[in-house]
């Protein structure tokens, strides 16, 4: 099953405890702005046609943790690290 996300908060209200603020020229920032998440979304959602059973991941987790693995060249279980960080 799939649940469509409600779209994605602006940099402006990403505030993270400690007082740090993503910034517009990070790689990453710059990365996802050239991503067309509603249109993967969709097609991705297309593919989840049982309504039963647990609810998928949200898009922009699943293929940003792939973006991560690409890049980077981790093993699965290093990319998982590396995000929890």
């Amino acid at each position: 099953m799939y649940r469509y996300c409600n779209g994605q908060i602006s940099l402006a209200d990403f505030k993270q405890p400690v007082g740090m603020n993503l910034k517009e020229s990070s790689r990453w920032v710059k990365k996802a702005q050239t991503i067309p998440w509603p249109e993967i979304e969709k097609r991705c959602a297309a593919l989840f046609t049982n309504r039963k059973g647990n609810v998928a991941k949200p898009l922009r987790l699943a293929l940003g943790a792939c973006i991560i693995q690409a890049e980077y060249g981790f093993s699965d279980e290093e990319t998982a690290l590396m995000i929890r960080l």
